[in-house]
């Protein structure tokens, strides 16, 4: 198999303490950044009401002139770089918007939106293994619990806060470790559920980990807490509420290291992977379930597994949500009238026993192969007794899907 000569980008996340006066610096850099992105936000929406477009290189002209005035001279004890960033993520946020891949793009708030910064190599300096960023005289403590690639030089620099307060930093390095993986040949389909988070269309069974239960009665604990603090400003208040974050902070890091490993070896074992498109968004919108689905945490491994096969050279095929996976007889392709949540297995009337979610995923493999091979949105099957083909039944009922328990 080729291999393609181009590296791919990759950021490699770390976690550093800051000193005193590091963490001091960052959190004014923050605040920076916050405040020219709202001012330029806010110049590009007054003049957008007035039927004109303002660009990046004159919200960076703004910059220069706020940074001369007496009430935002303050912006001048930070480092330029990454005041200019957050205007270049601002031009890319209003060509996502007319480009209609978004929405027009908000406001910063000082305690919901993500406190980071984004040095580009005039900002920073990487050498023997130390990172120093500008306005700093000491590099950075960085807990390195894994190498960079050989002779990696960072081109990008992005620090960021979360809400427990731990300090990360990600570098942007070319990986040439990444290539396409030598075609295994084979191929699968992979069915989401909450009682198991995968089934396999070779009967395989992964277990849903359901990494929020298990801190669920600490959390409850900790959120009691916080409620009983008085709303403001107060120390106490502060402390509450980064005990809720570490937390949420523990459930969401053992999430994603269980969907790391899992796609990494899914990609790894197979040439051809078969999903459905599934809309989570709206699925999150059933009271009883939602918090198992958000749990799952099915976008996240459908962004881990495409992104991934696309590094090794894999394939995803997701198929149409209206397919009826799971009422598809996979042997004789009979479609039955009905298929409760509560049947998990039933036999049809050529004598397969089926398990529901097994049989969901052989399906999916199924349409999958048929995209791949002719561009069939479904795979073909047979007319029912009332000469209908039980897609066209399907298609013209057009009832919500249901997530399989």
């Amino acid at each position: 198999m080729s291999v393609t000569a181009t590296c791919v980008k990759r950021a490699f996340k770390y976690r550093f303490y800051p000193t005193d006066a590091q963490a001091a610096e960052l959190s004014r850099t923050f605040g920076c950044v916050r405040k020219v992105y709202n001012l330029a936000l806010a110049a590009r929406t007054q003049a957008w009401t007035r039927q004109e477009r303002v660009n990046y290189n004159q919200t960076s002209a703004m910059l220069t002139a706020w940074k001369k005035t007496e009430e935002l001279a303050f912006l001048n004890d930070v480092s330029s770089v990454p005041l200019q960033q957050c205007l270049r993520h601002l031009q890319v946020a209003f060509t996502n918007f007319f480009g209609k891949r978004a929405k027009y793009p908000r406001f910063k708030s000082r305690k919901k939106s993500r406190r980071s910064a984004e040095y580009t190599t005039s900002g920073f300096r990487f050498r023997d293994g130390e990172l120093t960023l500008a306005k700093m005289t000491q590099p950075l403590d960085i807990a390195w619990h894994r190498p960079l690639p050989d002779g990696a030089k960072p081109s990008t620099v992005t620090v960021s806060q979360d809400a427990a307060g731990r300090w990360f930093v990600s570098l942007l390095c070319d990986d040439p470790g990444i290539k396409p993986l030598f075609s295994t040949g084979t191929a699968v389909g992979i069915d989401v559920g909450l009682n198991h988070l995968l089934t396999l269309s070779t009967g395989e069974k992964i277990a849903n980990p359901r990494s929020e239960r298990r801190d669920r009665a600490r959390l409850a604990l900790a959120q009691r807490r916080l409620a009983k603090k008085a709303k403001g400003e107060g120390t106490n208040r502060a402390k509450a509420r980064r005990k809720v974050a570490k937390v949420y902070a523990r459930i969401t890091d053992r999430r994603r290291d269980h969907l790391h490993k899992l796609t990494t070896r899914l990609v790894r074992e197979n040439q051809t992977l078969v999903i459905e498109d599934l809309t989570v968004r709206n699925m999150v919108k059933n009271r009883k379930l939602s918090r198992a689905i958000s749990d799952a945490a099915w976008s996240d491994f459908r962004s881990m597994l495409e992104y991934k096969a696309q590094w090794y050279g894999r394939e995803v095929i997701a198929v149409d949500r209206w397919f009826p996976s799971s009422k598809l007889c996979s042997t004789c392709g009979t479609l039955q009238e009905k298929m409760p949540l509560n049947v998990r297995t039933w036999t049809c009337g050529c004598g397969t026993t089926h398990d529901r979610d097994v049989n969901a995923a052989k399906n999916l493999l199924a349409a999958g192969l048929a995209v791949t091979a002719c561009g069939a949105g479904v795979r073909p099957q047979r007319s029912t007794p009332g000469g209908q083909s039980a897609v066209k039944q399907e298609a013209s009922r057009r009832e919500p899907r249901s997530p399989r328990l």
